[in-house]
């Protein structure tokens, strides 16, 4: 099928024992992790080095200078070769660009994108007759509704953005062996949305409308702002729509399916909502999201030879050109910096979580989702009798990496 036009959002799973293996991987893993945490925290295993331990997880992420990030290569074939701060080292190239997208990604921005988000969310459970499928007619369509409108970037004509961005995201962080047939949709779709977007900013250069990235961004290139030309511009409002909305359906179904799991604990995030606590409310999908993450750990280049963990007795000599994994998943279960990390508690300090990275590549857009992510539930949650639906569609499905489907019933 052409990838320009598909509305499938995730492309086919594995099917029969191939998927039953794949979901036995996945929840084997936090054991595995224990083992590691203990008897080997940074372990080198089928060429990859990794890192397990809450200290040698941050160590790895804020030292960037050996441990740097592996992203500029398929950056590239998503950019046409022009570069995003996403795959820079802490240059100055990186610094101006990161700096500029900071006078047009602005925190004063938070709270109407908060309200936007919980607006849709409400909408769209109070339209559904007491029966809702969380990850695409709920998380998804609101997060590329709100986040491409706050961006500036519509769907194309005759395409989904939903589509174009979770393909590129698959591209970028969930294909570790280079899947053939995902890099031909992505030579099809990523010219398409660089043309897409450079149709925009004309458009939006000829018909300024509303106040937008999109629009600033325009702005700061009228004033001579170095970094908004127009190349450079489509480059970072790209990056935002690949790293930025596939995230979401990922985490966010699957922070409800911990709730769910855990009745008392699902009884007290709703009572939050209720309540319009959303500092509360977000502390619960926040704890949620740590027992099943965005991912098990980010990927790492070592640059030049270096060491993990010196001077403890795990100390470890890596090599330039070894891959690092670092595990954040593990991180945030170490009980060596995390009080009891087996049980949910919501009100954990911030410091127990790295959902969204550490240091230099921290996510650029975890304002918005500390913001945005709780309240795409919250409408939910308020439902009276919120359980799962009968049967399998009641359980959280998964393809690979990514949440594909749970539905619930509510009164």
């Amino acid at each position: 099928m052409n990838a320009l036009v598909s509305r499938a959002v995730l492309r086919p799973g594995k099917k029969g024992i191939a998927r039953w293996i794949e979901g036995r991987v996945f929840a084997l893993m936090p054991y595995a992790f224990a083992f590691l945490r203990r008897w080997k925290p940074v372990a080198k295993l089928g060429g990859m080095v990794l890192t397990s331990r809450h200290d040698d997880v941050r160590e790895v992420f804020a030292t960037d200078p050996v441990f740097g990030v592996p992203y500029a290569p398929k950056l590239d074939v998503i950019m046409g070769g022009e570069p995003f701060f996403l795959g820079m080292a802490d240059t100055p190239l990186y610094r101006r660009d990161t700096d500029a997208m900071r006078t047009v990604v602005r925190p004063g921005d938070l709270p109407g994108l908060a309200q936007k988000a919980e607006a849709m969310a409400e909408a769209i459970v109070a339209a559904a007759p007491g029966r809702l499928e969380v990850v695409d007619t709920l998380v998804r369509r609101v997060t590329f509704s709100v986040l491409g409108d706050y961006f500036g970037v519509p769907d194309p004509a005759g395409g989904d953005l939903r589509v174009w961005g979770t393909r590129l995201f698959e591209f970028q962080f969930a294909d570790p062996k280079g899947d053939p047939a995902l890099r031909a949709d992505v030579e099809q779709i990523a010219p398409a949305l660089r043309a897409h977007i450079d149709k925009e900013i004309v458009r939006r250069k000829a018909a300024p409308g509303k106040d937008d990235v999109l629009s600033r961004c325009l702005a700061q290139q009228k004033r001579g702002v170095p970094g908004f030309s127009d190349v450079e511009i489509r480059t970072n409002l790209m990056g935002f729509i690949v790293g930025g909305p596939p995230q979401p359906p990922m985490v966010v179904p699957q922070a409800m399916e911990q709730l769910l799991r855990r009745p008392k604990e699902l009884a007290a995030a709703q009572a939050a909502a209720r309540a319009g606590d959303d500092d509360l409310l977000w502390g619960y999908v926040q704890e949620a999201m740590r027992f099943d993450p965005l991912a098990p750990g980010l990927p790492r280049i070592v640059l030049a030879d270096g060491v993990i963990a010196r001077g403890t007795a795990h100390e470890t000599v890596v090599k330039a050109g070894d891959t690092v994994l670092a595990a954040f998943a593990s991180a945030m279960m170490d009980p060596r910096r995390l009080t009891d990390p087996a049980r949910f508690d919501p009100h954990r300090p911030a410091s127990d979580y790295i959902h969204f990275g550490y240091d230099l590549h921290q996510c650029f857009g975890r304002h918005i989702n500390r913001a945005t992510l709780h309240l795409m539930l919250k409408p939910l949650l308020r439902r009276p009798n919120l359980r799962r639906a009968p049967g399998g569609a009641g359980r959280l499905a998964k393809n690979g990496a990514f949440a594909e489907s749970l539905t619930l019933v509510f009164d």
